[in-house]
């Protein structure tokens, strides 16, 4: 068996990513006009590959970053378990971590190797995850599906990464992650690895 092609995609930005405010899986936010450049930016560089299916959030920002791909008449589906982590009551509202306490303190604690840190209201990674598994063994079973897409989020997005290689979750930070940025593995069945780490490069291309 052809190893099969995994194109895990952060949605494009939004006027909350430009303000710092987090969404989480609450706040339901369109693209912003960059949002929507840089999805066609990416259609423009991968609209040839021939994706078996798109898998998105249920949130609209996924579905936005890929519409034109389902445009094309490719089959898609929305899974609740690829959402963005909760921030529980502090969704809709600007969190740095220079300015709040509460945040550095959970971020600390997850790179510590406590899974069940969360902001109060909010998931822990350890929850995240758990959503995330059934998804997996989905991906994994769905053997005719060559090459797929799938779009999520930030931090899920992490959570995602260290499921699918064997990670802790204290690992999240490692993976980096921007406005439509790219991670594309292979899967060959028995183990995922990285052909392409934090890949921008489709929004430096012309347009």
């Amino acid at each position: 068996m052809r190893p099969r092609t995994i194109f895990l995609l952060r949605h494009g930005q939004t006027d909350f990513n430009v303000r710092g405010i987090v969404q989480g899986s609450g706040v339901d936010s369109s693209l912003n006009d960059t949002g929507r450049r840089q999805a066609a930016q990416f259609f423009a560089a991968y609209g040839h590959v021939p994706f078996d299916k798109v898998y998105t959030s249920t949130l609209r920002r996924t579905h936005e970053s890929v519409q034109q791909f389902l445009d094309l008449g490719l089959p898609h589906e929305a899974h609740a378990g690829l959402n963005e982590i909760s921030w529980g009551v502090r969704e809709g509202t600007r969190i740095t971590m220079e300015e709040d306490a509460e945040y550095r303190q959970v971020l600390a604690g997850w790179m510590a190797g406590d899974d069940n840190a969360r902001l109060t209201g909010g998931e822990s990674p350890a929850e995240v995850a758990a959503r995330q598994r059934p998804f997996i063994e989905l991906l994994k079973a769905r053997d005719d599906e060559q090459t797929v897409l799938v779009c999520m989020h930030g931090r899920a997005l992490r959570v995602m990464l260290c499921q699918l290689l064997n990670y802790p979750l204290s690992c999240m930070e490692g993976f980096e992650h921007s406005n439509l940025c790219l991670y594309k593995l292979e899967y060959t069945g028995s183990m995922f690895t990285i052909k392409n780490f934090l890949d921008v490069a489709h929004l430096q291309a012309a347009g």
